[in-house]
């Protein structure tokens, strides 16, 4: 990287950043507070809490404020931003090299899957069948969220995966599936396939644009982590809105995917989602593409 790469070239003043970090944490808290009292509690939440245990990224990384690279925070303390950042004469910038180092690996293959993505078309058929097969032909015990009760018996739960036509093309919701339903799918996607197969009507392949985001942090600005964040928190609703666990006394309706109605109204939702998506998932090809030229210098 050259000498005017590592040249911030945006200078925000305490005034210009410190109101950009606030409006970041008040926005983040919003989110983080129930679910910490919660945990303090000992109380679980199947919806609220997903992206918190299912993520690897923790709440305080998620508080945590940056700018991106390229800029230069006057009266700040490199304490505060973490191991990525170095002092300068009036502040504190990211050190885009070191950090970009530590990621280029991970950039290149993020970089890569956005873009396959992005340029296949939606498929919109899946109808949340993926939630009913990570409980198919279990009992009421055995399912993952045994706190809440199915929907339907067990034998109309099997009735309904039988009858629609399982397309997964997500592994990390694939790899959930029970034993059984694993040969029902009309695909076998695995970490080595997700490059060829992800496509960008899928809620997962979508909630996890805040999974990049993160995988990119500091890399990129933590707007754009709770832009990623929040959809994907929309996505979760939907999600087990349209699976078979009930959930209407946490206050979340059923998408009565078993129906005709139910599954017109999935897709719906799923179109939307994929039409929210789209600006994200670009913005974050944006972001690698921005990095690669810094780096090239």
């Amino acid at each position: 990287m050259t000498a005017a790469a590592l040249t911030p070239s945006t200078v925000l003043d305490a005034a210009d950043w410190q109101p950009r970090r606030q409006a970041h944490q008040e926005r983040v808290d919003a989110w983080l507070a129930p679910h910490l009292e919660r945990r303090r509690r000992g109380e679980k939440h199947p919806v609220e809490d997903f992206l918190f245990t299912y993520y690897s990224y923790r709440p305080a990384q998620l508080r945590r404020w940056h700018p991106g690279p390229g800029v230069e925070l006057r009266d700040a303390d490199p304490a505060e931003f973490g191991r990525d950042y170095r002092a300068t004469a009036g502040g504190v910038t990211l050190d885009t090299a070191a950090a970009h180092a530590r990621r280029a690996e991970s950039i290149a293959w993020i970089r890569t899957l956005l873009a396959a993505t992005a340029g296949r078309q939606a498929h919109l058929g899946c109808f949340g069948m993926h939630e009913w097969a990570m409980v198919y032909r279990q009992t009421q015990a055995e399912v993952r969220h045994n706190s809440w009760p199915l929907r339907l018996s067990p034998e109309e739960t099997a009735r309904t995966v039988e009858a629609n036509r399982i397309r997964c093309s997500h592994f990390d919701a694939f790899r959930f599936f029970t034993a059984l339903a694993r040969p029902l799918n009309l695909l076998a996607p695995s970490r080595e396939t997700q490059h060829a197969l992800e496509q960008p009507g899928c809620l997962h392949a979508n909630m996890d644009l805040y999974k990049w985001a993160y995988k990119l942090s500091p890399l990129v600005p933590s707007e754009l982590v709770a832009d990623a964040f929040a959809l994907a928190r929309d996505i979760r609703t939907l999600d087990m809105r349209a699976s078979p666990y009930d959930l209407a006394d946490l206050g979340y309706p059923p998408v009565r995917v078993e129906t005709v109605e139910g599954r017109h109204e999935y897709v719906q939702a799923q179109r939307s989602f994929a039409e929210r998506a789209a600006p994200l998932r670009a913005r974050l090809i944006a972001e690698c593409d921005r990095l690669a030229l810094a780096v090239a210098g």
